[in-house]
């Protein structure tokens, strides 16, 4: 009598596999979808700060004084640029009434750019949110896919011990259930790893911008109170 086929279909192998192997395959499936969230999420945020920083740059570079730009926007989520400009206009706008000398222009050049550097760090900050759970999920999954892979395999070896025979029907569920997790860990991986990347480089991007615009926003307010001294 021939030994009954087994379903090997990866439905079936995943609702038959051991419960350790569902967990983990459970767990790298949440990783995914995890991570592609995030990795939408950002693919938003980051559009809408280079759309906002592109027309805030057009504004600021249209021939108008650069006292009486509007940052009202800034409190738009994108807005980086304009919360940038705000932080230090504020503090020009403020020591303006002071300026008597050129060591009045400097003092107020020197907290405005703390405060334009406080501004970045925080625009850097908020948009490097979530960065880190695509570069734990990046770095984690492969090595979870991989215990399950160990763990079936194990299970394979043990099918072979207690039921004596190496026919292929005894070890074929285990090993096919370990290569299911092993496929799952790098489809969770490779993902991860092409987002962070691509998104760590925005924000490096980001950086740069900011800070050469945060000491065109400090030579503009310092020749303008200069002039006035």
């Amino acid at each position: 009598m021939e030994p009954a086929v087994q379903n090997l279909s990866i439905v079936s192998l995943i609702a038959n596999a051991d419960p350790v192997v569902q967990v983990i395959m459970a767990l790298l499936v949440i990783a995914s979808l995890w991570s592609w969230t995030v990795a939408f999420d950002k693919w938003g945020q980051f559009g809408e700060l280079e759309n906002r920083s592109r027309e805030f740059e057009k504004a600021f570079w249209s021939g108008r004084d650069v006292a009486d730009l509007d940052d009202r926007g800034s409190d738009k989520p994108g807005a980086a640029m304009a919360r940038v400009f705000a932080a230090g206009a504020r503090e020009w706008r403020d020591a303006e009434r002071m300026m008597a000398t050129p060591a009045h222009v400097q003092m107020a050049q020197e907290r405005a750019d703390r405060l334009m550097g406080a501004a970045v760090q925080r625009e850097l900050t908020r948009a490097g949110r979530g960065l880190p759970v695509l570069a734990t999920i990046a770095a984690s999954t492969p090595f979870i896919g991989l215990f399950g892979t160990v763990w079936g395999i194990m299970n394979s070896f043990t099918s072979i011990a207690s039921n004596k025979q190496t026919d292929l029907t005894v070890v074929a569920p285990g090993i096919a259930e370990a290569l299911i997790a092993t496929a799952l860990g790098l489809a969770a991986a490779i993902p991860a790893v092409i987002f962070y990347n691509k998104f760590a480089g925005d924000l490096d991007r980001l950086a740069d911008r900011l800070e050469s615009f945060t000491d065109e926003v400090a030579a503009r307010f310092s020749r303008r109170a200069s002039e006035r001294v």
